[in-house]
């Protein structure tokens, strides 16, 4: 008798969790993956509503919906639905700037006894055709370009690069390319240097880093003439990061590096009033075991850094490197920076931050 008190009881309490258990609400989608098959850049958003039940016994609210990407936006019933009632979460999706497969993922997060659910949307994006601003997004004048920056990027101090954009001719009649301000370093022309109405041509540069002779970020800015006349508004900024070819180096000479330490890195000058001069010195010191080789120091606008008369540093040994900061013609907070190069493998360059407000009386 005593036994079967107890094994009733324990069934009674199991059917008691089982059917608060049940009493909870619960969300049940008629679907969680829509395939939208293939869809065209430029056909326009597409739309798909994803329908649901509540199953549970009691209401049912979903506190969220958030999509894995900006490209898909999700609305849904926000209202509580009660149990047997129904809901929606309806998915836009924007192809246009997206071409190839997508798979993109829609998180549900709800007060159900399933409290997150995954829904799904891919298909594919048809490229749309391309049009002359899509390739050559740079208007030039008579040209137009599908880029005005000529990036030679990382470069070693004897290498040479060379370098092209593509353009086309937007002028009704032939035209003839020239280059104004090129530098030593620099070579550049145009293939054909006369381009005909509405055909396209290469604008080559070759880049000559030994004739450079400089170290870190370097830009230079250059001309483009039509028909031998001079217009300085049509400009083509060239730009290369030369350092030293650290890729060569053995695992031995990785290890007997030099290391550039400097404890302070940003320099707080506070409050001054407008035309005030401040100055400060950033301590450098070489923490390897090998030289330290201070190839360049170079403050951004409204701020000067002059290059220690120490440019060579034994191990262990620190020089200083003065900044000054002139506030004439500045006004509010002021950021500036001072980047040094070194031959140091992990921090070729290195920046130094200058900070502060200038207050105008």
């Amino acid at each position: 008798m005593k036994k079967f008190f107890i094994f009733t009881l324990f069934a009674s309490l199991l059917v008691g969790y089982v059917s608060a258990q049940h009493a909870k609400p619960n969300v049940a989608f008629d679907k969680t993956i829509h395939n939208f098959g293939e869809v065209k850049e430029d056909g326009g958003v597409r739309q798909f509503q994803f329908q649901f039940k509540n199953t549970g016994g009691q209401p049912l609210v979903l506190h969220n919906v958030k999509a894995s990407c900006g490209c898909t936006t999700p609305q849904w019933t926000k209202a509580p639905i009660p149990p047997g009632g129904s809901g929606m979460v309806k998915v836009t999706f924007d192809p246009r700037n997206r071409p190839g497969n997508f798979n993109k993922t829609i998180t549900v997060s709800s007060n159900a006894q399933n409290a997150t659910v995954i829904l799904r949307i891919n298909g594919k994006v048809l490229p749309r055709e391309m049009t002359m601003e899509d390739i050559y997004p740079r208007n030039m004048d008579k040209i137009r370009l599908e880029t005005s920056h000529l990036a030679f990027t990382s470069m070693t101090p004897e290498q040479v690069k060379e370098e092209s954009i593509k353009i086309i001719s937007t002028s009704e009649q032939p035209i003839k390319l020239g280059f104004l301000n090129v530098p030593p370093h620099i070579k550049i022309k145009s293939v054909p240097e006369v381009i005909q109405p509405g055909k396209p041509a290469v604008i080559t540069a070759t880049y000559d880093a030994k004739v450079k002779n400089d170290w870190g970020f370097v830009t230079d800015n250059i001309f483009i003439i039509f028909d031998d006349v001079r217009n300085y508004s049509n400009r083509v900024t060239v730009s290369a990061s030369i350092q030293e070819d650290f890729a060569s180096w053995d695992e031995e000479k990785l290890k007997n590096a030099p290391v550039t330490s400097i404890t302070e890195k940003n320099w707080n000058f506070g409050e001054i009033k407008q035309g005030d001069v401040v100055k400060h010195q950033f301590e450098v010191k070489n923490t390897g075991k090998t030289e330290l080789i201070i190839r360049k120091v170079k403050a951004s606008c409204g701020c000067t850094a002059i290059k220690p008369a120490k440019t060579i540093l034994a191990p262990g040994e620190t020089t200083l490197i003065a900044a000054e900061f002139n506030s004439r013609g500045k006004s509010g907070r002021q950021t500036k920076t001072v980047r040094i190069t070194t031959n140091d493998p992990k921090a070729t360059t290195t920046t130094l931050m200058i900070t502060g407000n200038v207050k105008v009386n």
